[in-house]
């Protein structure tokens, strides 16, 4: 049942976007080094690679700079418009392809990088093989904020590998296990809910039984 909401929901996404999609194309291709499209290998249902898609928002080469595959608050490698996209969300959106192919679902366990991937535990990465990733979910919506957390720190990889990776682990794992098509809606009204109200409470207050956050992840 929810293959058949994430085709409507991102065909209807693709068409109603249509609009923001377009000029986001032109301002791409017209400042920054002209690139639009950003293709990652990502880890999916089953373990299988794919190819996750999203507008450019980083200088080429990005992944062999700095911090890596995580980006860090205030990160330089961030072009201009990047820094907008990455705020809105609309670096995402591409994303809808994915999902409308089937590699993806609106709401998932946020698809991982294989050296990120290494960094959870054996039971988290066998719960993962079993459903499709997702553009939102629980683990993206807490970690929305994710480059506060590396602000200022010397090795960021390392914080992550200790203290995020665990938590989002615990999250996702907390997902799979109460996954529903009540819970799908429910993180689809969420997830538009903070983009629009950044400062909201809203997922405090809707999800009260997670896992416990660890002290070292309370703001």
């Amino acid at each position: 049942m929810q293959r058949f909401f994430d085709v409507i929901l991102s065909g209807f996404g693709i068409v109603i976007l249509f609009p923001i999609l377009i000029p986001t194309i032109l301002i791409l291709k017209l400042t920054g080094e002209g690139e639009i499209f950003y293709i990652q290998e990502r880890i999916g249902r089953d373990g299988k690679i794919f190819g996750l898609i999203k507008f450019v928002t980083m200088i080429k080469n990005s992944a062999n700079i700095g911090p890596g595959a995580i980006t860090v608050f205030d990160d330089p490698r961030v072009l201009p418009f990047g820094k907008y996209l990455r705020k809105s969300k609309i670096n995402e959106l591409p994303q809808l392809w994915n999902i409308f192919n089937g590699d993806m679902s609106v709401v998932g366990p946020r698809p991982l990088i294989p050296n990120v991937h290494a960094f959870f535990t054996p039971k988290a990465k066998e719960k993962l093989k079993t459903v499709r990733p997702g553009l939102t979910g629980v683990g993206s919506i807490f970690f929305r904020n994710e480059d506060h957390y590396l602000k200022g720190l010397k090795e960021p990889m390392e914080f992550y590998r200790k203290n995020i990776s665990p938590y989002k682990g615990d999250l996702e794992i907390w997902f799979i296990e109460n996954n529903s098509l009540w819970l799908y809606f429910k993180l689809i009204f969420v997830t538009i809910w903070v983009v629009v109200f950044q400062r909201s409470k809203i997922f405090e207050i809707a999800f009260k039984d997670l896992p416990p956050i660890p002290d070292i992840l309370r703001h």
